[in-house]
């Protein structure tokens, strides 16, 4: 196991600030700094106060991470980021995070689909994916639907929605 590459992965895409370290497929440690509750008061996700969290909360998850796999940052064979969709702003702290973690250690950097490390999760616990995937993703508000026939280059939408019709009873009349 020692053998497998130790990898750092940063998520921003929203309103938490989250942090992986996994050794090939196995996770040491994941540490995550929610901003809901500064969000609460306005109703829902402000995209600059997500973004002004995860400045904040940065390098504490970071390094929360780190201790709690037990590893340092020199041990780290390379760093992932989200690379997208998600808020500019909050991606934006993370992908700059990312980019000066991997130049200060010298080592690579992997920028991730969002949508597709959804997909990616599932081999984890159930094994390869049968190709083409299709999958449907439904996060808070949002769903899509998406087709891959490889997980790592090709991950299309094929339909996706921006509210949260798929989460409650609508209140329209059919005829809307």
């Amino acid at each position: 196991m020692a053998d497998e590459p130790l990898v750092l992965g940063i998520e921003t895409s929203c309103d938490e600030t989250g942090v992986g370290i996994v050794r090939g497929t196995t996770l040491l440690a994941d540490a995550v700094a929610s901003s809901v509750d500064e969000h609460a008061r306005f109703g829902g996700v402000v995209p600059e106060v997500a973004s002004r969290a995860h400045l904040e909360a940065m390098v504490p998850t970071i390094e929360r991470a780190l201790k709690d796999a037990g590893v340092t940052a020199k041990d780290l064979d390379g760093i992932a980021v989200t690379a997208g969709p998600g808020l500019a702003g909050a991606l934006l702290v993370g992908v700059s995070a990312a980019k000066a973690y991997a130049y200060a250690l010298g080592k690579p950097l992997y920028g991730v689909n969002h949508l597709a490390s959804h997909i990616c999760v599932d081999q984890l616990e159930h094994g390869a994916l049968p190709e083409p995937t299709m999958a449907l993703l439904v996060s808070g508000g949002h769903s899509s639907l998406l087709l891959s026939t490889d997980i790592t280059t090709d991950v299309r939408p094929l339909g996706a929605t921006i509210d949260d019709a798929a989460a409650r009873p609508s209140t329209r009349s059919p005829a809307c």
